[in-house]
């Protein structure tokens, strides 16, 4: 099959966000416009076309004159994430019980056997990507125009923070992978039995399992306001 220019957009779009989510690119780096085209055998508009796609995405800022560069995490877009986390959530898996259509619910469960794989023998990165992918395709149930920018940009960072627990150093940190798995098939179970409740529920319960950890990871010395005194709940 030829090389065309939509398989070398479609392949720096792939990579780019594998980079972004799993911080090989870190937050706030300037992209490399003129390497990129040299990488990828593209020219400057369809690399502008993928760059204004991961803008509208959230991976990527777009800033007039001075290029494209990864999206920052600061303490704002941090506390905004921790606040906002657990409703977004609450709501994407609530209309993916009501929405869901049989042939996603089977994608859902191929991406949670990827994730229960990639725990077994997979790297940090594999199991940080088949959990957003298990969870990319919740958002696609839900199918929710207003929700899903939002829920999107939420993955992002969820990804990017997400490393310390998806690469467990202690029984615990191990043990709580197990039961992120386990709450993957609870979530599951949830949406084909079209129960609302249950998938609002779990989506709170999936939150708390990890928060913790993400706490640990962005906590900064000498914050004025530990982020876990922000809401642990989602709100009913």
């Amino acid at each position: 099959m030829p090389d065309t220019t939509k398989d070398r957009k479609s392949h720096l779009l792939d990579t780019l966000k594998q980079a972004i989510l799993t911080q090989e690119m870190r937050p706030g780096a300037d992209l490399d416009e003129a390497q990129l085209c040299e990488d990828f055998a593209l020219s400057r508009t369809p690399l502008r076309e993928v760059l204004r796609e991961l803008a509208g995405l959230g991976y990527v800022e777009l800033r007039a004159n001075r290029g494209a560069r990864v999206s920052e995490m600061s303490h704002t877009t941090l506390r905004d994430f921790f606040l906002a986390a657990p409703m977004i959530y609450g709501a994407i898996l609530r209309l993916a019980a009501h929405n869901a259509t049989p042939d996603q619910i089977e994608a859902l469960k191929a991406a949670q056997g990827q994730f229960r794989a990639a725990l077994r023998t997979g790297s940090g990165t594999d199991r940080t990507l088949a959990n957003n992918l298990f969870h990319e395709i919740t958002g696609e149930m839900a199918g929710n125009i207003y929700l899903l920018p939002s829920f999107h940009r939420l993955l992002i960072d969820h990804a990017r923070i997400g490393a310390t627990f998806f690469r467990p150093q202690t029984g615990e940190m191990a043990e709580n992978l197990d039961r992120a798995s386990q709450q993957h098939d609870a979530i599951i179970a949830a949406i084909e039995a079209r129960d609302e409740v249950a998938a609002a529920q779990l989506a709170e319960d999936h939150w708390n399992l990890s928060r913790h950890q993400f706490e640990i990871f962005v906590m900064p010395a000498g914050m004025d306001q530990p982020l876990g005194a922000l809401p642990r709940s989602t709100p009913a």
